[in-house]
């Protein structure tokens, strides 16, 4: 258990900052871009279904 007597000594992490403050930067970071991936391709699956939506609706309608 590590206990620390002052908020400096706390983001100083006992002289391991970088490496502790660095690990959880890289880990938002890759869940930001995570999370930026699956919306846009979330986003490409709906166009890519409203388009076939489209080419089906108008091949039922030139076949009528």
């Amino acid at each position: 258990m590590m206990v620390w007597s002052s908020w400096s000594e706390f983001w100083k992490m006992g002289g391991h900052a970088w490496f502790v403050w660095g690990s959880y930067g890289v880990c938002a970071a890759l869940l930001l871009v995570e999370v930026l991936q699956l919306r846009a391709g979330a986003r490409a699956s709906l166009h890519r279904l409203l388009r076939w939506r489209r080419a089906t609706a108008a091949r039922q309608g030139a076949s009528s």
